[in-house]
């Protein structure tokens, strides 16, 4: 299918742009002291050669104060030459190249801080980010940081770079001053939408002095903090004109803060979700607006330019998982993108820690400058015994590599523990991850036969190595189960549909198997989309009766955890939401709590106090559901090793992992197989 819009020609101000499909900043933690390093550069020169109309980088500091000692740095003139090495090196690959000009304020903790000081911000307020208050800015603080972000921008074109962003969302400085929430000054810069607004617009016309009149200015608006007491899109629509005569080409349009409690990246959020911003933004201006959150689909993000939502679509994170995604759409070949699935495990999580990114998906994703691109050093026949993730990606990285490949599945699909999660609420786009690999593997020429299992102790000499990947093995739960005891059954019946538990349930676990289980237990008895729809569109009950039933769930749902914490096991910034919809839908959280004996009304429970003492509970229900994990499995591996069977065992049938690691676990070993001797993959 063309994307005619996708791939039209757009220019802004001085600069053309081949393609409509831009990469937004993205902190990645690849450089070094702020310099630029040999990842950073793979990393981008790959995305360029991948096709896209444009590249924003970032988030880069231009003081010492306004971001980590790991991010960008256009601070001082030394900088320069590095940057310049890198851009010359993006203009090499026919891609333009802007760099995010950055300032987080209040949300740079003091520790974090690269010249010592207290963190800056328009007003003293806490900020539950960092747990710090940092005092409010100096009139003379406030020139400073106008006059620092001026000449960051003149660095910037020293070095090379096509345009300049000029960072105002996420919460970062200039949300800040715009905020009621956290401007609370009384002089010319706070208390009205006017003196508020006064900090950025005097950055962007210090900025647009500072380049001259033909050089594009981007701004990346927060066009809703999504944060109550706080901007909202109204008041974005009344400065995006103002921004627009200030001397801003183009807007890059996205919303919420971090402490936003309104999923913004996570697949709670629906693509599509967040498109209204950019919509009131591109009716606000007569420039063009760039539309980003959850655009991880051609069909998705051309969809936004038919409709008028936007002028050009941001491919962040759809960039992270396939690096050629613009060229894939360019060249009529959709189905073969490797897809974003919008877990945030790789990317988000790992920025919370301040850690490199990677991507749950592409393995590849921050390590180009390590990972061989050339054939196998001598192509050979290769059995991968087992299809879920780590025998999929290993799988296919070898045909990549010029090996004749064989899989062999058990079962009649492909996916192993992936088609359990594509059944988890917000993370139906692992589906569109089974497709990929469904659709890519026989296009590259491996031979796939489902329901052929592995055997220790049969002929395997036709192939010339063995990979072993066949998951790891469901890690039983005990329980005290008294005679007539009420059903025990586990997590992965009631999520495969083998079982339908009734309107009392108990979750026996409470890391993220017991919390999704839960989730979807609870989702299964609420309000759904459809039914949503309905009831609203044709008016079958009033709007607060319908709003009554979107948080009412029909089953009552208990969850146990006999440790400290419900809810472990998620990456940093990912779990939050899951915990919030227990909340939302009335699922009963209760940690300290030890299931003692299972009988035929119900559980008993022993709650351990602070003290250290335990005082008994009794809780009726229907159905225990025991959400347990899995083991490693490793007997397999032994067994065909003592039939004389030479195999290497990968993901949980080497070591326990989530998807991520069985996935870089499958590519790792198609590296090692192919390249002996190449550097090293971490």
């Amino acid at each position: 299918m063309p994307y005619p819009l996708l791939t039209a020609p757009l220019t802004i101000r001085s600069l053309t742009l081949k393609k409509r499909m831009v990469m937004p900043a993205l902190h990645h933690a690849y450089t070094r002291d702020g310099a630029c390093t040999p990842r950073f550069s793979s990393y981008y020169w790959r995305r360029a050669e991948g096709g896209l109309g444009l590249v924003i980088v970032g988030s880069c500091r231009f003081d010492g104060y306004g971001a980590k000692i790991n991010s960008m740095s256009l601070a001082d003139d030394s900088t320069v030459p590095g940057w310049k090495e890198f851009t010359d090196g993006m203009h090499r690959r026919g891609c333009p190249v802007c760099v995010q000009l950055f300032h987080a304020g209040r949300y740079i903790p003091r520790r974090d801080v690269p010249c010592g000081q207290p963190a800056l911000s328009p007003s003293a307020t806490y900020t539950p980010y960092t747990r710090e208050t940092a005092p409010e800015m100096t009139r003379e603080q406030i020139r400073q940081v106008v006059r620092d972000f001026a000449a960051g921008a003149v660095r910037a074109v020293a070095a090379g770079f096509d345009a300049v962003e000029i960072s105002g969302s996420s919460g970062y400085l200039l949300c800040q001053f715009l905020s009621p929430l956290t401007n609370r000054r009384a002089d010319e810069y706070g208390g009205s939408f006017e003196n508020r607004c006064r900090f950025p617009l005097e950055v962007i016309a210090a900025v647009r002095e500072a380049v001259g009149p033909d050089y594009p200015l981007f701004y990346r608006l927060g066009a809703d903090d999504l944060v109550p007491g706080s901007s909202v899109l109204e008041d974005a629509v009344r400065f995006a004109p103002l921004a627009q005569a200030a001397g801003i080409d183009c807007f890059d349009v996205t919303g919420g803060w971090h402490e936003s409690r309104v999923p913004q990246l996570t697949g709670e959020v629906p693509p599509g979700g967040l498109f209204f911003l950019a919509r009131s933004i591109r009716r606000a201006v007569t420039v063009p607006v760039i539309q980003c959150n959850r655009i991880n689909s051609p069909r998705r993000a051309e969809l936004a330019l038919a409709l008028g939502d936007a002028d050009l679509v941001g491919l962040g994170r759809a960039s992270l998982a396939d690096p050629d995604f613009a060229r894939k759409v360019t060249e009529d070949r959709a189905e073969e993108i490797r897809p974003c699935v919008a877990c945030n495990q790789g990317c988000l999580a790992n920025a919370f820690f301040d850690a490199p990114i990677t991507c749950h998906t592409n393995p590849v994703c921050g390590l180009e400058h390590r990972t061989p691109d050339r054939p196998a050093v001598r192509p050979g026949r290769v059995l991968v015994i087992g299809g879920g993730p780590a025998g999929c990606e290993a799988a296919l990285r070898c045909a990549q590599y010029g090996h004749r490949v064989t899989l062999w599945e058990k079962k009649d699909a492909l996916g192993g523990q992936l088609r359990l999660a594509v059944r988890l609420p917000g993370r139906g786009e692992f589906e569109r991850l089974l497709r990929f690999y469904t659709d890519m593997l026989p296009r590259l020429g491996v031979e796939v036969r489902l329901g052929r299992e592995g055997v220790p102790g049969e002929d395997l000499s036709l192939f010339d190595h063995v990979l072993l990947a066949v998951g790891g093995a469901e890690d039983p739960v005990s329980l005290p189960v008294a005679p007539g005891a009420v059903p025990v059954v586990s997590a992965r019946e009631v999520l495969s549909g083998a079982v339908i538990p009734g309107e009392r349930v108990m979750v026996a676990g409470g890391s993220f198997i017991g919390c999704e289980s839960a989730r979807f237990l609870a989702r299964q008895a609420a309000l759904g989309p459809e039914e949503l729809f309905y009831l609203t569109a044709y008016a079958v009950r009033p709007p607060e009766q319908i709003g009554a039933l979107l948080h009412t769930c029909r089953r009552t749902i208990t969850l146990l955890e006999p440790g400290k914490k419900v809810g472990y096991g998620y990456e940093p910034g990912v779990g939050w939401p899951v915990l919030q919809e227990l909340d939302r839908l009335g699922v009963v959280r209760r940690p300290l709590t030890r299931i003692t004996r299972v009988g035929p009304g119900g559980v008993t429970a022993a709650v351990r106090a602070p003290d250290g003492t335990e005082e008994e509970l009794y809780i009726p229900c229907d159905t225990v559901v025991a959400a347990a994990g899995v083991r490693p499995d490793t007997a397999l591996a032994a067994a065909f090793r003592t039939a004389g069977t030479p195999v290497t065992p990968i993901g949980n049938a080497r070591v326990l992992g989530r998807s991520i690691d069985a996935i870089r676990d499958g590519w790792a070993a198609a590296v090692r197989l192919s390249h002996p001797a190449s550097a090293q993959l971490k």
